[in-house]
């Protein structure tokens, strides 16, 4: 690790007496491209990052209230999407990809999350068995989310690390999480934003960590924990960049204050529902390393490119690219040329790092420094089950 030039308390001086240096991802290439890394390093402060894609793993707690008589909910549909109750009375998880049992194919849990956050009504059904304290048996009407008592977004794996690209090497069309993949090797799909994504402008998680304040959805919110399989054991680049899906994390803010703009609730064709969740997270420049890591360019990011045509969990690698090639929207892949798609959208990327530059600039958003690191030595399992007897 190079030598410290600041501390997060001296950034959110200056950030307080509107002084710091903020820049996004994108332009501190051009100014270490000019200046260097050394001078860069003393002169910015912070670099915002940003990333808004499909991030299925992500979901909402809410808690109702009791009415009167009470009752102890232990099914709960919203618009007819089925919660999770398996907690206290009136207290369920609503994930995003769960589908709606009238019309699961064009409605979902995501939706239920965008029209909260929209401020539509939602339709309550619930259901609970008799007790002594909860007499009440079933309720029905609608609620919105200023009636809710709480209502925050719990997102179990967000903001991965260098997901891997995918294409489809059989004779007929794919229809999955990674959209539709054209048979024959007709197209690729990828699902970062390169030089602008969080985790790659901190590829070992220096200076993101349990606590750290981010832009969530259009609102502060936190890093919870790390993200479902988390992976920092994954095979790294010379520039310390996983090749392939490597750390995660868990995230949370108040749904009440998020913006539809940032929370889209989608349907992949013939595949299912998702919910595309924007994240933008500060990298603060304390030393010359960060400046380095902060100023990461497409062409030194590399993904790989696997087969969804074979189906096994150890799909195989078919090339492995950098990021300049795959936003150029074709590469070569055994020997023609193929379009290339993202899913992510890089417009808004920029935009939710703009935005966050700005909060920044304008003193409404302070650097938190992390509580706690995220792990750096776990692996990631495959589900190995022993068979029932």
């Amino acid at each position: 690790m190079s030598k410290q030039v600041k501390s997060y308390e001296e950034i959110n001086e200056k950030i307080k007496k509107g002084e710091a240096v903020v820049l996004t991802a994108e332009e501190i290439i051009e100014m270490v491209e000019e200046q260097g890394i050394k001078e860069t390093a003393k002169k910015v402060d912070v670099v915002t990052t940003g990333t808004f894609g499909p991030m299925c793993s992500s979901g909402a707690f809410l808690n109702f209230g009791h009415s009167d008589p009470p009752i102890k909910m232990s099914k709960v549909w919203l618009n007819d999407v089925p919660a999770y109750t398996g907690l206290a009375a009136v207290d369920a998880y609503i994930g995003a990809t769960e589908l709606c049992e009238r019309n699961g194919k064009t409605y979902g849990g995501a939706h239920v999350i965008e029209d909260l956050i929209s401020g539509k009504k939602i339709k309550l059904k619930a259901i609970g068995s008799r007790t002594d304290c909860y007499p009440r048996k079933e309720i029905e009407g609608y609620i919105h989310k200023d009636t809710l008592n709480e209502c925050f977004l719990f997102n179990p794996r967000n903001a991965y690390q260098n997901y891997a690209a995918a294409t489809n090497s059989t004779d007929r069309i794919l229809y999955t999480y990674m959209g539709t993949l054209l048979s024959n090797f007709g197209n690729v799909t990828y699902s970062t934003s390169g030089q602008l994504s969080p985790l790659l402008n901190d590829p070992e998680l220096r200076t993101i960590g349990i606590g750290t304040r981010i832009f969530l959805g259009g609102a502060q919110g936190f890093v919870a924990w790390n993200g479902t399989q988390h992976n920092p054991s994954r095979q790294r680049s010379d520039s310390g960049i996983p090749v392939g899906p490597g750390c995660t994390l868990s995230l949370i803010g108040n749904l009440k204050d998020m913006s539809p703009e940032f929370i889209k609730a989608a349907v992949f064709h013939k595949y299912g529902v998702s919910l595309f969740v924007g994240v933008g997270i500060p990298i603060p420049i304390l030393d010359e390393e960060m400046a380095n890591f902060a100023a990461v360019r497409d062409r030194d990011i590399k993904t790989v490119i696997l087969d969804y045509g074979i189906p096994s969990r150890n799909r195989p690698l078919i090339k492995t690219v950098n990021y300049e090639e795959l936003k150029s929207g074709e590469i070569e892949l055994n020997g023609k040329r193929v379009p290339t798609a993202p899913l992510s959208s890089i417009y808004k990327a920029r935009q939710i790092a703009e935005i966050l530059k700005d909060w920044i600039k304008k003193g409404k958003f302070l650097l938190q420094q992390p509580v706690e690191q995220l792990p750096k030595d776990i692996q990631f399992k495959p589900l190995n089950i022993e068979e029932c007897e």
